[in-house]
C-alpha cells in the first residue's frame, strides 16, 4: 500500500520520537552515545526542516520559520540543551502535522466539489453510442444520459423523463425532476430514468467547467488579512533574529559578570518563540476553509478579498426580476364581469392562443385545456395593445387599457399591481386578469435574515413599473425601491447610493440578468444568482449562488464573518501571547520550554481553532 506524504511524515516523527525518549531514559552526561542517540533523533524528526532552511538560504530566501527553527535548534545543541533542542523539533514537527491535517479536511470540503467532472459523454453518432471525452462533444450533438450517469455537458432534453441530484452544484439534497424541454446542468447526476439531450454549450462554457475553474483559482486572491501576514512576516523575521543575535552579545560584552552561554540560551529562547507560524499556517488557512465551507452550501466565492469584503457589506443591493422574483408571469387573479371565472379565462386563452407573448402563454398555462384552434378565427394581434379574434362566432379582445380605449369599451382601471389583461366579448366588458411575477418562496426570509446579520439598508433596483416594484418592496420588508430603470441607470443609482456607506463598509449587489452585468461590476461584491442566472452575470460576480435562493447570501454573509472572527482571535491570541513570552524570555525568566509553547503550542491551538471554519451545519 502507498503511503501518502502526511502518513510518512507521521511515521517518521513517531520513529523519532521513540528515539528521542530512548536518549532521554539512556541519558548520560559527557557521553558520546547519549549525544549520537539526541542527534539522530534530531535527524529523523527535523532532517527536513534542516535541508529547507539550506536550501533556502541557497535560493536568498533566508529569514522563514525553516531557518529560525534550524538556528534555535543547533544553537541549542552547541550549549549543551540536546533535549530541549529535539523537543523544539519535534513539537514543530507536531504542529506542522496538525496543519497538513487542517489543510486535507479544508482540501477535502472543495475536492467533494471537483468531483462533479465527468469523466465522459455517451454521443448519439448514426446508428452507435459513442463515449468520448466531454471536451470532443459539439454544441447541436445528442447525447444519452443513463441512470446514475453524471450529465457530461449543458444540454436540453429531448426525450425521457428523470429525476437529477443537484447536490453538487447546490448544495440542496432534494432532486429535481426533468422532462422534455428542460434544461440539463452539466454535473448533475441523473438518478432514474434514460434521458436524451441535446448539448447546448461546449464544455470549456458549461457550468461544471465555470465552476471547476471558480474554485481552483479561489486560492489566488488573497483578502487583505492575508497580505498583511506575508508582509508583516517579510519585516518581522529578520528583526527578530536581530534582536535575538544583539541580545545574545551585547549583555555579555556591557555588563560586567555577565556570560555568554546565558545570553546565548537566551537568544535561542528568543528565536523559537518568534516564529510565525500561528500567523503565517492559521490565518490563510481560515480564509481556505471558509470557502471551502461556503462552497458546500451551494456558495462559490472567488477569493478570500471576497469572503473578507462580503463580512464588511453595509448594503446590499438587489436586482429584482430572476432574483427576488421568479422571473415567470402566472395568472395572480380572474375578476369576471357577467360570466364565470373559467368562462373568462377560456375565452381570453382562446383569443391569445397564436402569440407566443409571455402573457399569453400564462394565461394558457392557467387555462390548462387543450385549445381547440377549429373555435378561433380572425385572429388580429395590435403592437402594443393587445389581441381580437373570433371565438365561437363572438368578437373577443384581450389586451391593455390602451386597446379597450380603442374600441371604445368602458371598463373600470383596477387599482392593482402587474399586468392587466382587460377582456371584451361582442363590446361588451367581461372583466380581467391579472398576471404578476412570483416572489421567491424565501425572498422575505432573506431580508430578514440579511438584517439580522448586521446589513443597515436594503434596496430594490428594477426597470418594471414604480407600482409594482414598490409592492413587491413592501411584501418583502425593503428599505428601498427605485423602479422603471434601465441597465445604464442602475450602475447610476449603484454610484450614488456608494455614499451612504461608512469608510470601511461594502455595498453587495445580487443579480442575475445579462444586464445586471455592469452593475456587479461595479458594485464591491457583485453576487450573482447561478442556478438560472446568465453566464455574463457568473463572469461578472465575485460570488456565486449556486441555488435560486436568496436566503443564502444571508448564509454567505454569517460565513465570512465567522471567518473574520476567527482570523482576529488567532492574530490577538498568538500576538498577545508570544509578546508576553518574548518579554519574559528576554529577561531570563522563560525556559526553552515556555518558547516551545509560544511557538508550537500557539499555533497549534490557532489551526484548531482555523479548522472550526470547516463546521458548515453550525452556520445556519
Amino acid at each position: 500500500m502507498k503511503l501518502s506524504g502526511n502518513q510518512k511524515s507521521l511515521i517518521k516523527t513517531a520513529i523519532g520520537a521513540v528515539v528521542y525518549v530512548v536518549a532521554i531514559i539512556t541519558r548520560v552526561e559527557g557521553s558520546l552515545v547519549s549525544l549520537g542517540l539526541f542527534l539522530a533523533a534530531y535527524f529523523i524528526i527535523g532532517g527536513n526542516v534542516v535541508w529547507r532552511a539550506v536550501r533556502n538560504i541557497l535560493h536568498g530566501k533566508v529569514f522563514d520559520e525553516n531557518f529560525l527553527m534550524s538556528i534555535a535548534t543547533i544553537g541549542a545543541f552547541i550549549v549543551g540543551d540536546f533535549a530541549e533542542a529535539v523537543a523544539v523539533m519535534l513539537f514543530y514537527q507536531v504542529g506542522e502535522l496538525f496543519q497538513d491535517y487542517a489543510v486535507d479536511q479544508s482540501r477535502k470540503s472543495i475536492a467533494a466539489l471537483m468531483n462533479i467532472r465527468p469523466d465522459y459523454a455517451n454521443v448519439q453518432r448514426g446508428d452507435a453510442l459513442e463515449k468520448v471525452d466531454p471536451d470532443e462533444v459539439q454544441v447541436g450533438e445528442t447525447i444519452v444520459v443513463k441512470p446514475g450517469e453524471r450529465v457530461p455537458l449543458d444540454a436540453v432534453v429531448l426525450s425521457g423523463s428523470s429525476s437529477v441530484d443537484t447536490s453538487a452544484l447546490t448544495g440542496e439534497s432534494l432532486p429535481r425532476d426533468v422532462d422534455d424541454g428542460d434544461a440539463l446542468l452539466s454535473g448533475c447526476i441523473n438518478i432514474s430514468g434514460l434521458v436524451t439531450a441535446k448539448v447546448t454549450k461546449e464544455f470549456g462554457e458549461s457550468t461544471v467547467s465555470k465552476i471547476l475553474d471558480l474554485v481552483e483559482n479561489a486560492g489566488n486572491k488573497k483578502s487583505k488579512s492575508e497580505n498583511f501576514i506575508t508582509k508583516f512576516a517579510g519585516y518581522y523575521t529578520p528583526i527578530v533574529v536581530i534582536i535575538a543575535v544583539l541580545l545574545a552579545v551585547i549583555p555579555p560584552l556591557v555588563v560586567p559578570g555577565e556570560l555568554f552561554r546565558e545570553w546565548i540560551y537566551r537568544g535561542l529562547i528568543f528565536l523559537v518563540i518568534s516564529c510565525p507560524c500561528a500567523l503565517v499556517i492559521s490565518i490563510p488557512l481560515s480564509f481556505f476553509g471558509g470557502i471551502g465551507g461556503a462552497s458546500r452550501r451551494g456558495i462559490l466565492v472567488k477569493g478570500g478579498n471576497y469572503l473578507e469584503a462580503l463580512s464588511e457589506s453595509e448594503i446590499v443591493v438587489f436586482d429584482k426580476t430572476g432574483t427576488l422574483t421568479k422571473g415567470s408571469f402566472r395568472v395572480q387573479q380572474v375578476e369576471p364581469q357577467g360570466i364565470s371565472a373559467d368562462q373568462l379565462l377560456e375565452i381570453a386563452a382562446h383569443a391569445e392562443s397564436f402569440s407566443n407573448h409571455p402573457i399569453s402563454l400564462s394565461l394558457q398555462k392557467a387555462y390548462g385545456k387543450p385549445i381547440d384552434a377549429a373555435r378561433i378565427r380572425e385572429v388580429e394581434e395590435t403592437s402594443g395593445h393587445g389581441v381580437s379574434a373570433t371565438v365561437d362566432g363572438a368578437k373577443i379582445a384581450a389586451g391593455n387599457a390602451k386597446l379597450m380605449r380603442k374600441l371604445g369599451i368602458a371598463f373600470a382601471e383596477p387599482d392593482v399591481a402587474g399586468t392587466v389583461v382587460h377582456v371584451a366579448q361582442d363590446g361588451v366588458y367581461r372583466g380581467y386578469i391579472l398576471i404578476a411575477d412570483e416572489v421567491k418562496d424565501d425572498a422575505a426570509r432573506a431580508i430578514c435574515e440579511l438584517k439580522e446579520a448586521g446589513i443597515r439598508r436594503t434596496v430594490m433596483l428594477t426597470g418594471d413599473s414604480k407600482r409594482i416594484g414598490e409592492q413587491v418592496a413592501k411584501q418583502l420588508g425593503i428599505d428601498e425601491v427605485y423602479a422603471e430603470l434601465l441597465p445604464a441607470d442602475k450602475v447610476d443609482k449603484v454610484e450614488e447610493l456608494f455614499a451612504g456607506k461608512s469608510v470601511r463598509g461594502k455595498l453587495a449587489f445580487v443579480g442575475d440578468g445579462i444586464n445586471d452585468a455592469p452593475v456587479l461590476a461595479r458594485a464591491d461584491i457583485g453576487i450573482a444568482m447561478g442556478g438560472l442566472g446568465s453566464d455574463a452575470a457568473i463572469e461578472a460576480a465575485d460570488i456565486v449562488i449556486m441555488t435560486d435562493e436568496p436566503s443564502k447570501i444571508a448564509t454567505a454573509i454569517r460565513v465570512s464573518k465567522k471567518t473574520l472572527r476567527i482570523v482576529k482571535q488567532n492574530i490577538t491570541f498568538a500576538l498577545a501571547v508570544k509578546g508576553a513570552v518574548l518579554l519574559l524570555g528576554a529577561v531570563g525568566i522563560a525556559s526553552m520550554w515556555a518558547a516551545i509553547f509560544a511557538d508550537v503550542g500557539v499555533a497549534i491551538l490557532a489551526i484548531l481553532n482555523a479548522i472550526r471554519m470547516l463546521n458548515v451545519k453550525s452556520i445556519k
